[in-house]
């Protein structure tokens, strides 16, 4: 069986629909950096997506080609993630999605160097054609948060992210979202398939 993040690690993806604090250790990502709304139609988040799942699948189906990275074992490809801030906004105004900035994200598998990163980009250039440039390999250590699971609509986040401050307050914590820590989800739906009232985004800001 492939190896799956989600279930090899439920405490990252799929927390309870209450809060709760987790640590979570320094992890690679494909990453790719942008601003704007979310939700323009062929919009810069958008195009991100593209560039993110292009290379994605190509360090997963290395193994049908001649690259043998070391180490490497089959998995699933890890949810889409993205990291959201917005300039002098100490959280997340959801009524003003147009200031979003963002870094979306996919998770690496450990065993992908930088060296194999790299491969990866300029054979994703060169079978699909695309400008992959803004693509880059990123570690982040996330460090200490409070987290929960949200069920409904993205609009409707609000109200989670209140019931996570108030527990994080109840358990001695402060909200600790600066310029290198940031509003963090991890998308387990495919908005494309899934009814807005049963969409699964595990919602975590940075604590302290």
């Amino acid at each position: 069986m492939p190896f799956d993040f989600k279930k090899e690690y439920k405490e990252f993806y799929h927390p309870p629909q209450k809060p709760g604090i987790v640590t979570v250790p320094p992890m690679n990502y494909i990453a790719v950096r942008g601003e704007g709304d979310p939700n323009q139609e062929d919009g810069a988040y958008k195009q991100a997506i593209g560039l993110l799942y292009g290379v994605a699948f190509t360090i997963k189906m290395s193994k049908m080609g001649g690259r043998r990275m070391e180490g490497y074992y089959d998995y699933v490809v890890p949810p889409l993630e993205g990291f959201w801030w917005q300039p002098g906004v100490a959280g997340v105004d959801y009524a003003h999605k147009e200031d979003f900035h963002w870094i979306s994200v996919i998770r690496l598998p450990d065993f992908v160097t930088r060296e194999d990163f790299d491969w990866a980009i300029a054979e994703a250039t060169r079978k699909k054609k695309t400008d992959f440039s803004k693509v880059e390999f990123w570690t982040y250590d996330e460090g200490l948060c409070v987290q929960c699971m949200h069920v409904g609509p993205y609009d409707d986040e609000p109200a989670t992210v209140a019931r996570m401050h108030e527990y994080m307050e109840q358990q001695g914590y402060t909200l600790d979202i600066t310029d290198t820590r940031m509003h963090h989800e991890i998308y387990l739906s495919d908005a494309r398939k899934v009814a807005p009232e049963k969409l699964r985004t595990v919602i975590r800001h940075p604590i302290r």
